[in-house]
């Protein structure tokens, strides 16, 4: 920091630390929590600790020390919409501290792609990079080269105790008629499935976790989502996911999924899901004069989505 945090912004993170605290359990030895989050296209900052009316963009240092906050909770989270410009991603590294690593892919090019890169953030007192990082190329079809990802997939393994996991992380093109999206979701889970069934290394404890753009539980594209034995907690499934979200207009555009067998048993190994998880609905605990959209473009238009695992002895 090059600068000192004033009183008013020192004193709204000790309160908005004690709501984190109220709903994300607390880091123990025996357990590893993973998180992601649309982080609403993070890229440049206002080098000032309150945006004012004119300045671009809205999100400051405020914003950026509310997220560090958030992040701060989890050993893991992936995190979309990191833009090209990494200015604000460099600011959260230096706001969460020493220990704190970042592993980011680089842009998808093209106009689909949206300047955007995926993102993992890692406690390097809890979690070390295991060696693989990747991302998910299609293989080509007889008739030519496949249609690839808008976003393409990114990939990372790590290492808590005894448990070796990969996280692949995915932004799924969004549109106005969701068939649009149905392609690419489907080819994800095909994949993953295809990898969850190798012999080789670095295909246990698969877990799926980012922004698929899925409407609702029953739909086309949640069923392509679960076909091939993706499991997202029950927990999940009747929490917001966005700052729009109401009662009347709910949708599943997050999620943290993992394998299991076709009577529902887990595939992981060494990690034991706690039947906790949840997201973190930050609206009541900060910039309370703000209009909801206003909110999204300091914090995200999206809410982290968690889930809490217990280590094998």
């Amino acid at each position: 920091m090059t600068t000192t945090m004033p009183p008013d912004v020192a004193e709204n993170l000790i309160a908005f630390r004690a709501a984190l605290a109220a709903v994300v359990p607390p880091k123990h030895p025996a357990d590893l929590l993973i998180a992601t989050w649309n982080l609403r296209a993070l890229g440049d900052l206002t080098a000032k600790w309150h945006a004012e009316p004119g300045d671009t963009p809205k999100r400051d240092w405020y914003s950026l020390a509310c997220i560090a906050a958030v992040v701060a909770c989890f050993d893991v989270i992936a995190v979309q919409e990191v833009r090209r410009n990494t200015t604000a991603l460099q600011f959260l590294l230096e706001l969460l501290g020493d220990d704190w690593r970042v592993v980011v892919s680089d842009v998808t090019e093209g106009g689909p792609g949206n300047g955007e890169r995926l993102t993992f953030l890692y406690d390097s007192t809890r979690v070390q990079p295991s060696g693989l990082v990747g991302e998910i190329v299609l293989p080509a079809q007889v008739e030519g080269p496949a249609e690839q990802f808008a976003r393409t997939p990114y990939a990372a393994s790590f290492v808590r105790g005894s448990a070796e996991f990969t996280l692949t992380t995915v932004h799924v093109i969004w549109g106005a008629d969701p068939t649009a999206r149905l392609p690419e979701i489907t080819a994800f889970a095909e994949w993953m499935r295809a990898w969850a069934d190798r012999t080789d290394r670095w295909n246990q404890n698969l877990l799926v976790l980012g922004d698929f753009n899925l409407d609702r539980i029953g739909d086309p594209l949640f069923e392509a989502f679960v076909s091939t034995g993706l499991w997202p907690p029950t927990e999940l499934n009747d929490i917001p996911r966005t700052v729009f979200d109401n009662d009347t207009s709910r949708h599943f555009y997050d999620q943290i999924a993992w394998f299991s067998d076709p009577d529902g048993k887990s595939l992981l190994t060494s990690l034991t899901y706690t039947l906790r998880a949840g997201s973190f609905d930050f609206l009541p605990h900060l910039l309370g004069s703000l209009t909801r959209t206003e909110v999204s473009w300091r914090i995200s238009d999206h809410f982290p989505l968690w889930v809490e695992f217990q280590l094998a002895p």
